[in-house]
């Protein structure tokens, strides 16, 4: 991303990372640390982990970029 960022001082540091963190969030799986730590707080299966907290987390990234994209048309 180094050299798009160089490349068009336009773009929003601030909101790239932000959009970065949040594209990160999809479809979080097994290897996630949060996955196992909802898994075992909740005390749910790896099937329930993944049909429910993999939907949250989407859900999360999916406000958050919208919500980054928001942002970005008032700054």
């Amino acid at each position: 991303m180094a050299p798009i960022i160089a490349g068009d001082p336009s773009v929003n540091k601030e909101l790239l990372i932000l959009a970065m963190g949040a594209g990160s969030l999809i479809l979080s799986h097994v290897n996630d640390a949060g996955f196992w730590f909802v898994k075992e707080y909740l005390g749910m299966s790896i099937g329930q982990t993944l049909k429910t907290w993999t939907v949250v987390e989407t859900g999360i990234a999916i406000v958050a970029i919208i919500f980054i994209l928001a942002v970005d048309c008032f700054v």
